[in-house]
């Protein structure tokens, strides 16, 4: 990297090599209470598995440790020499941790156990789902009837020939059954799978003197693990080392939601409990069941499927139609039992079925279970089931594939409510490309530019203390914390440019370190100098957050001047320039204090910010993610407002704002787009909630001002709002968002926890991604809806119709069940597998959070009636139409109406564009499906007539059938032409 920061040729490399033998101490109690200090060594060994010697840790029990934390008695870890003690016992470097080898892991998850616990209730089978279809009233009822089919067709016809009827609806319905349960089973075993997958907590841990990213599960007892604010405890364990560590432990104990860990008092950190404050080093002594929250686990059982309004909608929905077609079932039993016992029913002969007294009594109970299984088939082909199957059908294969994306929900009811999301507030992070190279371009020690000036310029006391600074606030801090690209940079910027070496780092030890974990960066660390004990403070951030920390600054003479109030002023007009040239502004800041005066103002406020020296000021400049001014352009189209909400100043976030395109073309950067969180809020509420929705970028906001508009939006402007996140003081506003969206790989696991969706990365554009999922799963939904309904409104009139009028059930039991099965679970598995397209985010969402839209009642009804006329046309003109006899007219009819559906199911595909073919073959389930149905209706006419009680038909009449159905197609895209409302038409009901 060159003196600006770039890359260059140079490559600088480390090792720490693992000790082969290390001592350590064991502090332990005498009688005279005097510390003994007892020295034990042990050895990394290497070789072949089957030359590994027992390790000593298994002369112990393997529960020797695990009730020490829960107990938290100092004593009893006394009696074990400390933390120490404890370490040498399990076998583990205090600093470097275990050895790490799949040897040593293994010996010590069979000893002392692995870090999980077993899942309650258990992933259920095949069968489970199988049952429950069988034990469903109307499938009981549907068996029944054909129980009774069988046995009274066998005794009238024979067992040669009177098994045909029975045996066919026996098929239908276990088809039905076994094809709901299936489906049913799958779906559940994704939920299942992206239920553990939310369990997973990535942790870091020092495995043979390196740092790794493991999964919690893989924790092992004896493990070093590295935590920070936000993160969970993983395991049960004892404080190693840290700084101003608090945790919460309010899941674990009522009412102890803050506690401290340190050495003297409260070493002892408890499995489940969260990170509040500071960072530190655990050593892990128990694991899985072997922990109190292990076992709390274990007896909870989470329902990873949780309810979306769709479900709620769904039932309305079906229990509507439901009771509209029980209606309809009584209306056509009435109707069938008054025809038969009038004498008004004739047989295929034309002969009167039931003659009073002479009338057989099989003849009497097989007429009544035909006409009551008709009405029985009625209600069922009327209430739409294949509505909640497609709702839990589209989430499970959506949110499967929203993983390539690297998304991964947490909530599924945020899957749904993404499609209506009208504004997303984010930061700076979702528009910065933390991994685009970096450079320093400017840097000033104090109001001096040193652009093309050496080191030599700047006093050497001054220049040693930048230097100081950072060093100590990257390498030590990063111990705990993962390395940041934009420290990266300034070190190695620091190197190259200006001669800093890093071998001065011994002499100092850390005395306490406060990380931010705000947008506004900032961390301090205070050390003590071991040759002369002085303190030293570093502050190093964002410069607008430490300037107002400063009371000096050093020139570059080394003089240290008062920062009066036209300094200040000098600095903020820096900070501008550097701001509006798009540059990123970090100050470094120090102060020095004896023993003394450092533990008076620690002890009231942690590391010390006030009457700091300001150091230095840098200009660091990054880059928009790729895509950003794309994905911005597509919210705009998709009818989505982006807030940017950041902690930097106005005119960084302005030059920001027109890099990466947040506003419309031609929009001027105006007070009333760009606004201070300050000035902003100190607007009367009424101002406020006029103004919010002109609002593109909040500069110089806290955390608190970000939850305060997210409320804003949401209750006085009725916005549906989505938020980003990574760390934990977002997560308040996360969980107030409509949709909380956890970003980034290193996301705390607070942030997580209160988060819907987790996205991998910190790229924005991956944010619209997601919502343009959301978008697909209820497009997806409302297809199969807009299906399902036109086939049910369709089936009930021609049904109802044709019974009243003639008496004659248009279809039979067997072929009324082949076209519930493609209504409901066929359809469902065609069309709510469809993947987003481009053209979901080329406009804004109509009615979001309806169900049913005013365009979908448009189509349903068009094409209802359009199979409703051709249909009864059949019916009752069929005969002379066609010049054939009637049977050959039903199963016209049976075969134009499935037709019509497989028709309907392509047209369903495109709710508002009338090319309906657009993107088809991309779906090979819809293609799949679609000849599945095709084949076996031609093998139903044309091979098994006598199981479906069809005939078969020449190609004149296959054609005829095909021709009606098709012409759905072009009387779809006339229908489109029709505009519709905005207001919607039934918003009571659904």
């Amino acid at each position: 990297m060159d003196e600006n920061g770039t890359p260059s040729s140079s490559v600088y490399c480390y090792r720490q090599p693992a000790p082969q033998s290390v001592s350590v101490i064991h502090q332990g109690p005498s009688p005279q209470d005097v510390a003994v200090i007892q020295m034990q060594e042990f050895h990394v060994v290497s070789g072949p598995a089957n030359n590994l010697q027992q390790p000593d840790y298994t002369r112990h029990e393997p529960g020797l440790f695990s009730g020490l934390v829960e107990g938290r008695v100092m004593d009893q870890l006394i009696e074990h020499g400390g933390v120490q003690g404890v370490a040498a016992t399990l076998e583990t470097h205090i600093q470097n941790g275990i050895d790490g080898s799949s040897e040593d892991i293994n010996c010590r998850k069979e000893f002392f156990g692995s870090n999980s616990y077993p899942a309650r209730p258990p992933t259920k089978g095949f069968f489970h789902y199988l049952k429950i279809e069988v034990m469903d009233f109307t499938n009981i009822m549907l068996l029944v009837c054909a129980a009774l089919y069988l046995v009274l067709g066998i005794k009238q016809k024979g067992a040669g020939e009177g098994w045909y009827d029975g045996v066919s609806i026996f098929a239908a319905i276990i088809l039905v059954i076994s094809i709901s349960a299936t489906s049913n089973f799958r779906q559940n075993r994704k939920f299942d799978n992206l239920f553990e997958f939310n369990k997973n907590i990535l942790v870091d841990v020092m495995r043979n003197g390196r740092r790794h990213v493991i999964s919690i599960f893989e924790i092992v007892v004896g493990d070093i693990v590295c935590l920070k604010n936000g993160d969970q405890v993983p395991a049960d364990g004892l404080f190693i080392e840290g700084h101003s560590l608090k945790v919460d432990e309010s899941r674990m104990t009522a009412g102890r939601d803050r506690v401290e860990i340190n050495h003297d008092q409260n070493p002892f950190l408890s499995s489940g409990s969260k990170i509040i404050d500071g960072c530190a080093t655990m050593l892990v002594t128990a694991v899985g069941m072997k922990t109190s929250w292990g076992r709390l686990m274990s007896t909870v059982a989470r329902d990873p499927k949780e309810e979306m309004p769709l479900h709620d909608q769904s039932r309305k929905l079906t229990l509507i139609l439901g009771m509209f077609g029980l209606a309809m079932a009584l209306l056509v039993l009435v109707r069938l039992l008054v025809g038969y016992f009038t004498g008004k029913t004739r047989d295929e002969f034309g002969n009167v079925v039931f003659t009073g007294s002479r009338t057989k009594v099989d003849d009497l109970i097989n007429s009544l279970v035909d006409i009551t299984f008709t009405a029985v088939v009625i209600l069922v082909v009327a209430i739409p089931g294949g509505l909640s199957l497609a709702i839990n059908l589209t989430l499970a294969h959506s949110t499967k594939r929203m993983m390539a994306d690297q998304a991964v929900v947490r909530n599924l009811s945020a899957c749904e409510v993404l499609a209506s999301v009208k504004t997303i507030c984010t930061d700076m992070k979702r528009i910065i490309a933390a991994n685009q190279i970096m450079r320093v371009p400017r840097f000033f020690v104090g109001a001096d530019s040193m652009e093309g000036r050496s080191y030599t310029s700047i006093a050497a006391n001054v220049l040693e203390l930048f230097f100081q600074g950072i060093r100590h606030t990257s390498a030590h801090v990063h111990n705990f914390f993962p390395v940041t690209p934009i420290d990266e940079t300034i070190r190695s910027w620091a190197v190259l440019r200006w001669n800093m070496e890093m071998e001065n780092i011994r002499q100092f030890s850390i005395l306490n370190v406060k990380p931010s974990c705000s947008e506004s960066w900032r961390i301090g660390i205070s050390l003590r100098n071991q040759a002369d004990n002085r303190i030293h403070l570093h502050w190093k951030g964002d410069a607008d957050s430490i300037l107002p920390l400063c009371s000096h600054y050093y020139d570059s003479s080394g003089n240290m001047i008062a920062l009066s109030n036209v300094e200040r002023g000098r600095f903020l007009e820096i900070i501008v320039q550097m701001a509006s040239s798009r540059l990123r502004c970090v100050a470094f800041a120090h102060r020095q204090l004896s023993e003394d005066e450092y533990e008076n103002e620690a002890a009231n406020q942690g590391i010390p910010d006030t009457n700091l020296i300001l150091l230095a000021l840098l200009g660091v400049e990054d880059h928009c993610h790729p895509g950003i001014r794309e994905a911005f352009q597509i919210c705009r189209r998709a009818g989505i407002h982006v807030k940017l909400v950041t902690s930097e100043n106005v005119s960084r976030a302005r030059a920001v704002v027109l890099e990466c395109g947040i506003l419309s073309p031609g929009e001027e950067v105006s007070e009333r787009l760009v606004v201070e969180a300050e000035a902003f809020f100190n607007y009367t509420e009424d101002e406020q909630r006029l103004r919010v929705g002109d609002v593109a970028v909040m500069a110089m906001s806290s955390d608190e001002h970000k939850l305060k508009m997210v409320q804003l939006l949401q209750k006085e402007n009725g916005h549906v709002v989505a938020v980003t996140g990574d760390c934990a003081n977002d997560a308040p506003t996360l969980k107030e968002a409509n949709v909380g969206i956890a970003m980034g790989a290193q996301s705390t696991e607070v942030t997580k926890q209160c988060s819907d969706i987790i996205i991998l990365d910190d790229n924005f554009s991956n944010v619209v991604k997601v919502v343009r999922w959301g978008r697909c799963i209820r497009n997806n939904i409302q297809k199969f809806s807009q299906f399902q309904l036109t086939a049910n409104m369709a089936f009930l009139v021609i049904y109802t119709v044709t019974i009243l009028s003639s008496g004659n059930a248009p279809l039979t039991i067997a072929q009324l069940l082949w076209v519930n099965l493609i209504m409901d679970t066929l359809g469902a598995l065609a069309l709510a597998t469809d993947k987003p397209t481009k053209a979901l985010m080329k406009q804004p969402v109509h009615q979001a959070g309806i169900l049913i839209t005013n365009i979908m009642w448009r189509n349903m009804i068009a094409q209802a009636l359009y199979q409703i006329v051709v249909i009864l046309t059949l019916k009752f003109k069929g005969e002379s139409i066609f010049g054939v006899r009637e049977e050959v007219v039903a199963t016209l009819i049976f075969n134009s109406f499935v037709f019509c559906q497989v028709f309907n199911l392509v047209s369903a595909r495109k709710l508002e564009e009338k090319n309906v073919f657009a993107g088809m073959l991309k779906n090979r389930w819809f293609i799949v499906i679609t000849w599945i149905i095709v084949i076996l209706q031609v093998i139903l006419v044309e091979i098994l007539n006598r199981f479906a009680h069809t005939q078969r038909l020449k190609w004149k009449q296959w054609a005829a059938c095909i021709g009606i159905a098709a012409f759905s197609w072009p009387f779809d895209w006339l229908i489109k032409c029709i505009p519709v409302p905005d207001t919607p038409a039934i918003s009571l009901l659904f």
